[in-house]
């Protein structure tokens, strides 16, 4: 397609973040191009969707083509111990029963398609295979980005404000040098997609499932999909998981020995395609916005796949970012101040998640032993896995469960 030399907004990529951002600032009469650098549709990890990103599919308009759509209803999630005990499922519904806490597995492909394809009929200049070469920044303020498309010339364009969701390509923050590993989650994963695997009956059977191995050394998300395929992947601190002992196939087929939950799951399927792997993927940025720019979905940070926050994560960051950018498009104010100014209640939500992962990587803690001794907190740690963390009593389970790992860990 033929773009302009001049918008009020770019958006860098066009994943669950920026399609959202694209969108909305669309929406509310803002010149918007969206850029992505592959040809869509294209393959992605991430498809177990938190149910509080309901209210933004609300928003987006596109509710009613996921309900029309053939993907698999999730309703719960199941934790499953070293020793192969499993945990009761934590049923949404049993503490929510609106339609609000049902959501659904994806397949990348086809749900990053549906949003970019909502942000062109919304108003939104969307262009994919289109590689952004350069951003433009004039010290620390964006200007605009230097783009090339497939098999053409390259072009600049201006803009007021450039939105960054290029994912963990993280553009602006490593020109910046902005993007800080975590040291407590260097972790690295092997994922497939597999035919014919197991899957569990009636409302169990879109359940995501997480299982550890015998050794505790690592850990298997399991994301039951349409069409048959099941989303399988182990992750375990990089060190471990990418020692030395193999091709990724071999490595995997260890892990997958190393539980027989899983190995029994898998059983009857056969790997449907090939198998994929990504490393040092937990990183935070230390500044999250400037003048004429601002971080979105991965771009802005990832804490770990373990309760499938970052889809979630991607689409309130893209709307609560394009917000504040439409905000300061009115007034003509697209000062740093103002285009980060959704950030610290973004940061004050996620924490949750953050300390929850934590709790999931202590050594010696169990779920089900803590809930055990503290049922009182079960509907607290639901809205946790449901995503509710924008609240005040989010982070009240944490009261009795920091005490409990310190604990642990003496």
């Amino acid at each position: 397609m033929s773009l302009q030399d001049s918008y009020d907004c770019v958006v860098i990529g066009g994943g669950p973040a920026g399609s959202t951002a694209a969108t909305l600032l669309a929406e509310a009469g803002h010149e918007t191009l969206l850029v992505e650098r592959d040809k869509m549709p294209r393959h992605h990890v991430g498809e177990s969707l938190m149910p509080e990103t309901y209210w933004i599919f609300e928003r987006l308009g596109i509710l009613d083509q996921l309900r029309a759509s053939n993907c698999v209803k999730k309703y719960s999630v199941q934790f499953v111990t070293n020793s192969g005990k499993a945990s009761q499922p934590f049923y949404f519904r049993e503490h929510d029963d609106r339609e609000c806490t049902q959501t659904w597995q994806v397949r990348r492909s086809e749900f990053d398609q549906l949003m970019f394809d909502n942000a062109a009929a919304k108003g939104a200049h969307c262009a994919d295979e289109t590689r952004v070469v350069d951003v433009a920044l004039d010290g620390d303020t964006a200007t605009g980005i230097t783009v090339q498309q497939a098999g053409g010339p390259r072009q600049s364009i201006s803009c007021q404000v450039v939105v960054d969701g290029s994912g963990q390509q993280s553009l602006i923050a490593n020109r910046l040098g902005l993007k800080q590993i975590d040291p407590n989650l260097r972790k690295a994963a092997i994922w497939g997609h597999f035919q014919g695997a197991h899957r569990d009956e009636g409302i169990d059977e879109g359940a995501t499932v997480i299982l550890h191995t015998k050794d505790k050394q690592a850990w298997f998300w399991y994301i039951p999909l349409h069409d048959d395929i099941v989303s399988v992947g182990c992750v375990a601190d990089t060190d471990y998981l990418l020692k030395a002992r193999g091709d990724k196939q071999t490595i995997f087929n260890a892990e997958v020995a190393n539980c027989p939950n899983i190995e029994s799951r898998l059983a009857n399927s056969k790997l449907h395609g090939e198998l994929h792997v990504a490393r040092e993927f937990s990183y935070s940025t230390t500044r999250h916005a400037g003048d004429g720019w601002v971080l979105i979905g991965d771009a802005y940070g990832f804490i770990d796949p373990i309760y499938s926050s970052g889809v979630y994560f991607a689409l309130k960051s893209g709307e609560m970012a394009a917000d504040a950018i439409s905000a300061g498009l009115a007034s003509g104010d697209v000062s740093a101040k103002q285009l980060g100014s959704w950030c610290d209640e973004f940061e004050s939500g996620t924490q949750w998640v953050r300390k929850l992962v934590g709790a999931f990587y202590s050594d010696k803690f169990s779920f089900g032993h803590f809930m055990k001794e503290h049922p009182e907190h079960r509907g607290n740690l639901t809205d946790l896995l449901i995503g509710r963390i924008f609240t005040d009593s989010a982070g009240n389970i944490f009261n009795d469960m920091d005490p409990w790992i310190e604990k642990l860990s003496r």
